[in-house]
């Protein structure tokens, strides 16, 4: 049992954390073993994510005291919360590919730069490519149509260049 000054502290901790973060993703663990909580929160401290798990109450003191409005009444289980700080993808998709290799782990919901996430929201958010695919792609599309150009451009020598050499040729 928390002494009232221990759960003062964790909801101080909770509510700079939801300062910092660009998005916090709720879930469900109540039927993971601590091995697979460890497991996972390697996986997610990889992609540094911070994973956290508390009671609702707390959770919620953090949230009012942050001004966020989020119900969470409606969620069952034994709640964890993983915080992005700087990828505000990376939490989602970890967790998406932690929740399909196993099960029991339940996605609930989240909020992200302030705006509360669906589960559908969440499943589209976690498909989507990451930044550096992203880029790849921006760039890509930018370097088509150049390509494309020059190819022409180069055809268009070679055409002149065989012409020329069947004339030589004759």
């Amino acid at each position: 049992m928390l002494t009232r000054i221990q759960k003062k502290k964790l909801v101080d901790d909770l509510s700079g954390r939801i300062k910092r973060q660009k998005s916090l993703i709720f879930t469900d663990i109540t039927n993971i073993n601590v091995a697979q909580v460890s497991k996972l929160r390697k996986e997610l401290r990889e992609v540094e994510v911070d994973y956290k798990v508390a009671k609702k109450t707390l959770i919620n003191l953090a949230l009012k005291q942050e001004n966020q409005n989020f119900n969470l009444e409606s969620l069952r289980g034994s709640l964890a919360l993983a915080f992005g700080y700087n990828d505000p993808i990376s939490p989602i998709r970890a967790l998406s590919k932690f929740a399909k290799e196993n099960d029991k782990l339940k996605i609930l919901g989240g909020i992200m730069e302030g705006k509360i996430l669906t589960l559908n929201e969440i499943k589209e958010l976690a498909s989507l490519p990451s930044k550096d695919g992203l880029i790849a792609l921006i760039v890509y599309g930018i370097k088509a149509p150049i390509n494309g150009f020059v190819n022409v451009l180069q055809r268009n020598i070679r055409n002149l260049i065989g012409t020329l050499n069947a004339l030589a040729n004759k």
